[in-house]
C-alpha cells in the first residue's frame, strides 16, 4: 500500500474550509476525497498538513493518502502518480489544483512531520480597490506605519504562549508556539505580511495581523504587543482580519 504526497493550491473563496464536514460537500478535503473514492471504488481519506478556515486560500497545502494494492491494477507507484495527476486535472473544479503527486516514504504524514509553515496576509492599502485581486487581499485605505508594525512584530518572535491570539476560546491543548520570522513590506500599494513558524493556532495569523494593523494605525504603540502576549486574553488583542487576505503559502518538512 503506497503512500502518496500531494501539493495542492486552492482559491478558498467559495469553500467552507479545508476539513471535510457532514453538512456540506463544499470543502477542499471533501472534494478531493470524493474524486479518489469514486475513481477507485472505495473510501479513500486524505490527511492535510492542517486546516484552513472558510475563505482562506492555499498556494502550497500538503496532503497524503494511501492507495490499497487492489487499486493499483498492476501499475507501479510512479505510473499511478501520473494517473492521479490526470484524474485531478480532469475532475477537480477550476479553483482547486493538485500541482504535484509523488510517492512518499512509508512513514510520511503531512501533519505530524511538519517542521515549519509559512502564511501570507495581503492588504491593499490604497484609496481605490484592487479590481483584479480583490478576492485575495483585504482592502483597507487607512494610512499605516510599516516601520511601527515591524517594531511590534519583533516582540512576537520566538517561543511564546499565544493564547491572546487564539480564536478558539475552548482550546484545551497548549497554545505555545514558536514564530521564526515575520516579514512586513510595502509592495506598491500592497502591504504584505509573511509569517513563518512551527505551527499556528486557530485564527492566529488573522489576529496577529489585526493587532499589527492596529499598531500601524496608531491605535496603540508597538510595545503594547508585549502586554497583550502576557495577558493571554483574546479580548486584549486586535481584531480577526477577514479570511480573503490569508494564504497558506508553504509547508516545510
Amino acid at each position: 500500500m503506497a503512500n502518496y504526497k500531494m501539493i495542492i493550491q486552492y482559491d478558498g473563496t467559495r469553500y467552507k474550509g479545508w476539513q471535510r464536514q457532514k453538512t456540506t460537500d463544499q470543502t477542499i478535503q471533501g472534494k478531493i476525497e470524493a474524486i479518489l473514492s469514486r475513481q477507485y471504488g472505495r473510501t479513500i481519506e486524505i490527511d492535510g498538513s492542517g486546516r484552513t478556515d472558510a475563505g482562506v486560500h492555499a498556494h502550497g497545502q500538503v496532503a497524503n493518502f494511501r492507495l490499497p494494492d487492489a487499486c493499483c491494477a498492476g501499475k507501479t507507484p510512479e505510473e499511478l502518480c501520473e494517473e492521479l495527476r490526470q484524474i485531478f486535472v480532469q475532475y477537480l473544479p477550476e479553483d482547486i489544483a493538485v500541482t504535484e503527486v509523488r510517492v512518499a516514504s512509508e512513514r510520511f504524514h503531512s501533519r505530524l512531520n511538519v517542521v515549519k509553515k509559512t502564511y501570507v496576509y495581503r492588504i491593499w492599502n490604497a484609496d481605490y480597490p484592487n479590481v483584479f485581486e480583490r478576492k485575495y487581499m483585504l482592502h483597507d485605505n487607512r494610512p499605516m506605519d510599516v516601520e511601527a508594525m515591524r517594531q511590534a512584530a519583533q516582540y512576537l518572535l520566538g517561543k511564546h504562549d499565544f493564547a491572546a491570539f487564539c480564536g478558539n476560546a475552548k482550546m484545551k491543548k497548549s497554545t505555545v508556539r514558536t514564530i521564526h520570522e515575520i516579514d512586513i513590506r510595502r509592495i506598491g500599494e500592497e502591504i504584505r505580511f509573511t509569517y513563518t513558524g512551527n505551527g499556528f493556532l486557530q485564527n492566529m495569523i488573522r489576529i496577529l495581523t489585526g493587532t499589527l494593523v492596529d499598531v500601524g494605525c496608531s491605535v496603540y504603540p508597538p510595545e503594547r504587543v508585549v502586554e497583550i502576549l502576557a495577558s493571554k486574553v483574546r479580548a486584549e488583542a486586535g481584531p480577526t482580519m477577514p479570511a480573503q487576505g490569508l494564504t497558506l503559502w508553504e509547508v516545510i518538512y
